[in-house]
């Protein structure tokens, strides 16, 4: 119960200091977007969709709010989490990419962010200091792929639910960005960012309940240092980063890139494995990937080749 009371009391902090009426979008926490019944459900609207009524919706936010904090891996509870406490975000963010010729080609193309749909292999020959470089450089540092990303199954509208495939796939963008890696207090840092850039509710959600999983020093430099650069960077600065067409801008500078977004760094982060050390680590993996096509190479000549 104190821990219960402890996020309540955060999650008001947070409200309060938006100013604005983005909180609003939190209060029906279990109301997805769309015509939704209490006790009917719709027909499937599009390949995966699991539709809910209006009593099962809110049974699986509370059901899967709970295994979330229970256990933060559960990516598959915190993606329904997610998708049935969108309420009535998605629109706005559908409303934010339909403001700028950029989103509106991404609603219109739809496309996806996955190892097979990016050329992993041309990022890295970019130069450094571009976005594409960056982002490949994010990943390797980190040990993560694009492609763990969890379907989207809760929500009923189709162009709605790609809005939420969106901002899943661009989650990782978002990190490069912002130059936060993959840890607990980096990524509450970064829910809270997403919350007053975007205004989806499983940010703020995820960021209050996260925190108590902190230790009291980790907590206390969350509140202290990371959410006072979300509120000003993701609430003021920034432009909407869900209508960003990243692929487009691959070989963008990244500072460049920053500059008109209005992003700016958040306070140093912590990480595991440092810059040079993954720059060494991607010399070594080159140089295996090059010897191995070489000894290919001399067997398909009929050559044995050397120990």
């Amino acid at each position: 119960m104190a821990a219960l009371r402890r996020a309540h009391s955060t999650a008001n902090l947070v409200l309060r200091a938006t100013g604005s009426t983005t909180s609003r979008s939190v209060l029906p926490a279990a109301v997805n977007a769309g015509n939704r019944h209490l006790f009917s459900r719709a027909k499937p609207a599009y390949p995966g969709h699991w539709p809910l009524n209006t009593l099962e919706n809110a049974f699986m936010a509370v059901g899967s709010g709970l295994m979330a904090l229970k256990d933060p891996r559960r990516h598959d509870m915190v993606a329904t989490l997610g998708e049935t406490t969108a309420g009535y975000a998605l629109p706005r963010m559908r409303d934010a990419m339909l403001a700028s010729a950029e989103g509106r080609r991404i609603l219109r193309k739809r496309p996806s962010v996955n190892s097979d749909t990016v050329d992993m292999e041309w990022l890295k020959t970019l130069p450094e200091g571009t976005f594409g470089r960056a982002y490949i450089t994010w990943l390797e540092r980190c040990g993560v792929t694009p492609d763990t990303r969890a379907p989207v199954h809760y929500i009923d509208d189709p162009e709605l639910a790609y809005v939420m495939k969106r901002y899943r796939e661009s989650h990782d963008f978002y990190h490069c960005l912002c130059n936060l890696p993959v840890n607990v207090e980096s990524e509450l840092a970064l829910k809270f960012f997403e919350f007053f850039n975007i205004g989806l509710p499983m940010t703020l959600l995820g960021g209050v309940l996260g925190q108590l999983r902190l230790t009291p020093d980790k907590r206390h430099r969350l509140f202290s240092e990371y959410l006072p650069w979300a509120l000003k960077c993701g609430g003021g600065t920034s432009k909407p980063l869900i209508g960003v067409y990243w692929e487009e801008r691959w070989e963008q500078n990244l500072e460049d890139m920053k500059k008109e977004l209005g992003i700016f760094d958040p306070p140093p982060a912590v990480w595991r494995r440092p810059l040079s050390e993954a720059a060494k680590a991607r010399k070594n993996k080159l140089a295996a990937e090059k010897a191995a096509q070489e000894r290919a190479d001399l067997e398909a000549m009929g050559q044995k080749p050397p120990q």
